[in-house]
């Protein structure tokens, strides 16, 4: 017997055995189905709402834009003719220009309002609680009694700012029915209601500031100014360009403040997009017409509804 006898037989590792696929086995999809029945049901029920409820009222809309509708006679397809009497409606850009006015003094008002409050209340060590139930108080008031409240505070005879002007020997105001005070007393009851939720989110975006980089700038003795403006603004840029972007999709809705406390006027200084597409559609009756207003504020929100959307997942 040689060395090469006694020499061990290769062994076979799991790499040299030839792969083998493994069939599929049968009703394995079927199974599948019959487990997750449930779960398929419960999409199919989410997505059937959405498609009602959200996507087909879009499409509607959109196809109405096209079209002559009345709902006293049936519909009839008129192109761009829709569009075409948008623009020679010398109110359509009347609509836009207070639109775009409204959007301007909000952000003037409406953005900076909030913010200041919640780097006061943050820097609070008593009562904090207290005060940031009090600023949301006003979110949670139905906006129909926002609007008859602050009605009474402009009322130019006995309201309430008119007689505080009084106790300083100023003269009354014409709040709501001045065409240069009308659009910024819209602004203003417009931010007393809506920035109680952006309050709250500057304060959990403060709460989330490393305290080391206040004590740091503390250390090299900053001023509050400075701390505000080196430290708190540069950690709070993706929140406030979010916000930005949302107050301005939201002012450009704008429509119960000119449509309870003006109306529109004076002399159609408040008339806004909706207001005037409200007048289009259960006004004059002109369906297709509300729906063409509709499709361009549908476009312009969309396009800064995109520019959120981008922000959101560069952040992410």
């Amino acid at each position: 017997m040689t060395a090469q006898d006694l020499s061990p037989a290769p062994v076979l590792t799991t790499s040299d055995t030839p792969a083998k696929t493994v069939p599929a086995a049968p009703g394995r999809l079927a199974r599948r189905l019959r487990e997750n029945l449930v779960a398929y049901l419960f999409l199919l029920a989410g997505i059937v709402c959405f498609a009602a409820f959200s996507w087909y009222p879009i499409v509607r809309g959109v196809l109405l834009g096209f079209q002559q509708v009345t709902f006293a006679e049936p519909a009839r397809w008129v192109g761009l003719d829709n569009f075409r009497r948008l623009f020679d409606d010398p109110l359509f850009l009347t609509a836009w220009r207070n639109t775009g006015y409204f959007t301007l003094l909000a952000l003037v008002f409406g953005f900076a309002a909030p913010f200041l409050t919640a780097v006061v209340l943050n820097e609070l060590r008593h009562g904090r609680a207290y005060l940031r139930m009090t600023v949301y108080l006003p979110v949670m008031l139905p906006p129909i009694v926002t609007m008859l409240l602050w009605r009474w505070f402009y009322d130019p005879g006995p309201g309430l700012f008119n007689n505080a002007l009084e106790v300083f020997h100023l003269p009354a105001q014409q709040w709501l029915e001045s065409e240069n005070l009308a659009m910024v007393s819209l602004v203003l009851v417009s931010t007393w209601a809506n920035m109680g939720t952006t309050t709250l989110i500057y304060l959990a975006a403060l709460g989330g500031i490393p305290g080391e980089l206040y004590e740091a700038a503390e250390l090299d003795g900053a001023s509050v100014r400075r701390r505000l403006w080196h430290v708190t603004l540069p950690q709070m840029r993706f929140i406030l360009m979010i916000t930005l972007l949302l107050q301005v999709i939201g002012t450009m809705q704008v429509f119960v403040e000119p449509f309870v406390l003006t109306g529109g006027g004076p002399d159609d200084a408040t008339v806004t997009v909706l207001l005037l597409l409200y007048r289009y559609a259960f006004v004059y009756n002109d369906f297709g017409l509300a729906s063409a207003m509709s499709t361009l504020l549908f476009v312009v929100l969309g396009l800064f509804s995109v520019v959120y959307l981008r922000l959101t997942r560069t952040k992410g």
